[in-house]
């Protein structure tokens, strides 16, 4: 059992916890909490961590032997723990890489684009709502969130397990092969014309949603095919990127259901 903050391995939690480069150096990252550890594809974790005082409760109940297990004492797992009430669990898992082009390749499509998007909850919302959406893939400009930030794993709630999420350093290049594959892009815009639910989403289909504070800049929404806005009442001017991204990847839903 580890009981010194000092310890090396406390010491590469702490690192991959906070800083994404050592997550993305590794090709990993990491997960908390007993829902998270149950649902987590069992091949591709690590190494788990667990705290004396659930160790000593859930053993038997966890099944871990099939995982390389350490012990924590609970003042050691509190230290490297991003919650403020641990449950006493967290796991190392590998990521998952996805191949664009087998992406691009499926029929039909329905797919959420990303701009900038800087707000880890958000985006965990998003991947969260995408899984129950039907959506077939996220992907994400280079300069959005990390989807492997600490509150973006936690906001998936194991989405991020089932959910291709993939960032590309062009958005330009991916709507001009978006419409070469006859797949129609709709950026949520204030200036849309037309009413988000007035259009037919049953073909191939992409959502663009922008930044929380600027929304979709202009170069990627001059890419689009069509901009689309959601109906409001009251002095309200836009919504959560998050809630807008729900409505639209719902409607997409809803009509191919």
């Amino acid at each position: 059992m580890i009981t010194s903050n000092s310890n090396a391995q406390v010491k590469r939690l702490l690192q991959l916890q906070k800083k994404s480069k050592a997550r993305n150096e590794e090709q990993v990252f990491l997960v908390e909490g007993l829902r998270m550890f149950l649902e987590v594809p069992t091949e591709r974790v690590q190494k788990v961590y667990i705290s004396e005082t659930l160790y000593n409760k859930k053993k038997q109940d966890l099944d871990l032997e099939k995982f390389s297990v350490e012990i924590l004492s609970d003042s050691v797992f509190s230290y490297v723990s991003d919650t403020k009430t641990p449950q006493g669990i967290l796991c190392i898992v590998e990521q998952q890489k996805y191949n664009i082009e087998e992406l691009l390749n499926i029929k039909n499509p329905h797919f959420m684009v990303l701009d900038n998007l800087q707000d880890p909850g958000n985006l965990g919302t998003i991947v969260r709502t995408a899984e129950g959406a039907g959506v077939d893939a996220v992907f994400l400009s280079k300069e959005s969130v990390d989807i492997y930030n600490p509150k973006t794993i936690r906001s998936t709630m194991g989405s991020i397990y089932r959910m291709p999420v993939v960032y590309v350093e062009d958005l330009l290049e991916l709507l001009n092969t978006f419409r070469k594959k006859g797949i129609k892009s709709y950026a949520a815009h204030l200036e849309g014309k037309n009413s988000y639910d007035k259009e037919d989403y049953k073909g191939g289909t992409a959502i663009l949603i922008g930044n929380e504070g600027n929304g979709l800049r202009d170069e990627v929404a001059d890419s689009a095919d069509v901009w689309v806005q959601i109906p409001m009442q009251g002095k309200v001017e836009s919504l959560n990127a998050a809630i807008a991204a729900s409505i639209l990847m719902f409607e997409v839903y809803r009509q191919r259901r």
